[in-house]
């Protein structure tokens, strides 16, 4: 089974290309909900945020998203401490997932895919693309933050240009460009790599 990775800046619309690839018939597999769900639930990976972040960032036994947001977002240390722990148990949650899976492929889409190091366990890297000044206004009407705090999130992730050089294939998703024939002609070559 071809595992393939989607992925792309802050704002690009991945998550809309996914929901594309999910109405195909291919499972998807979203590693921030992923992510989510095990600093929520899994017992290990919530030991390690309490012993890096204190007991506090569980108030009632659930998980202050936003006070940990506001941590680690504030502080590259604390970031990499935090990703230490929930990507690699992301990586074993997606390996663990793809293996019960029955279609030619399978798709992770992760925000940080690369950066994270997960890319490198994958078969073909898709890389959804926009313009700048598009995806910071995506974000900010979508989370209802300002163009600063957009910003600040947009420096922990790779420059695009260096995104779009690594992929395998570029969808763009400038607000211009039709996305739907592009995830079609991506679908029928993936389909060809898996049974190649």
């Amino acid at each position: 089974m071809l595992k393939v990775g989607l992925t792309g800046g802050i704002g690009s619309g991945k998550s809309t290309v996914a929901r594309i690839f999910g109405v195909l018939g291919i499972p998807v597999f979203v590693s921030d909900d992923a992510g989510k769900r095990l600093l929520q639930e899994d017992a290990a990976v919530r030991a390690q945020v309490i012993e890096a972040f204190g007991t506090d960032i569980y108030p009632g036994g659930t998980l202050d998203r936003k006070a940990l947001g506001r941590l680690v977002f504030a502080d590259a240390a604390r970031l990499e401490r935090l990703n230490g722990i929930v990507h690699p148990a992301v990586r074993r949650a997606f390996a663990a997932w793809a293996a019960t899976q029955r279609a030619p492929y399978v798709v992770n889409e992760a925000a940080i895919l690369l950066e994270s190091g997960g890319a490198a366990a994958l078969d073909h890297l898709v890389v959804v693309a926009a313009p700048e000044a598009e995806r910071i206004a995506r974000v900010m009407a979508r989370d209802g933050l300002d163009e600063a705090q957009v910003r600040a999130r947009m420096a922990h992730q790779l420059p695009e240009d260096e995104r779009v050089a690594r992929a395998g294939t570029v969808i763009v998703n400038d607000g211009r460009t039709l996305v739907i024939p592009q995830v079609l002609a991506l679908h029928e070559r993936l389909l060809s790599l898996a049974q190649a």
